[in-house]
């Protein structure tokens, strides 16, 4: 699948489950004290370093950026579904929420204090990881952190339906390690790293890793 057609059938499929995806993942992270452990400590990283933006890239319905929020963080969210994106400005009228994709950011250089991709990159496949990387590298400022969430092993799994609704996707999953890996090739350090068993709704292991883009010497 090209990057191109990927790009339509992601944005297409989110678009169908939009209100759905958000009525079924409302409350999601009221059960999952650890998820909730690693937003709040990159929060706190990111507030260490002296605040500033933080983007929820792939905010989908915006009920992280809205936690992220809580947490103390100047948080707005960016998604590639002008659905999703009209879900979450209709739920949290007082935040901001822009349609756009990953892989090209309208994002100033080393404008944002943190960035949060909580399971975002998912539907993206080993080889274009890279560029999402070096891009999240780029607007992030010295020291800035960034958290990313991902599904746990070594496949390609395709979704036709999901959310009460037929989709077009695929969903890839990936060993921690050779996500830091990634991360290290694009500029960015580990920080810390935690792998937690999958719930009674998962099917893996789920991955949180949190990384630093290091300061100017």
């Amino acid at each position: 699948m090209t990057t191109t057609r990927r790009t339509h059938t992601t944005r297409a499929s989110y678009d169908t489950v939009a209100a759905d995806y958000a009525e079924l993942l409302r409350n999601e992270l009221a059960n999952k004290p650890l998820d909730r452990a690693m937003l709040a400590a990159f929060a706190e990283h990111v507030r260490a370093g002296g605040d500033g933006p933080v983007a929820d890239l792939g905010c989908g319905p915006g009920r992280v950026t809205v936690h992220l929020e809580g947490l103390g963080l100047d948080a707005y969210g960016i998604d590639l579904s002008p659905e999703m994106v009209a879900t979450a400005r209709l739920a949290h009228p007082h935040l901001r929420f822009e349609v756009g994709t990953m892989t090209a950011l309208d994002i100033e250089d080393e404008a944002l204090a943190g960035a949060l991709v909580w399971y975002s990159t998912v539907h993206t496949p080993l080889d274009e990881l890279p560029v999402m990387f070096a891009e999240f590298h780029r607007v992030l400022a010295p020291g800035g952190h960034l958290l990313i969430a991902f599904k746990v092993g070594d496949e390609r799994v395709h979704l036709d339906h999901a959310y009460g609704h037929d989709l077009d996707l695929d969903v890839y999953r990936f060993p921690p390690q050779l996500i830091a890996e990634l991360l290290g090739h694009a500029g960015l350090a580990e920080v810390a790293r935690l792998v937690r068993e999958a719930d009674a709704r998962e099917k893996t292991p789920q991955a949180f890793i949190l990384a630093r883009k290091p300061e100017r010497e």
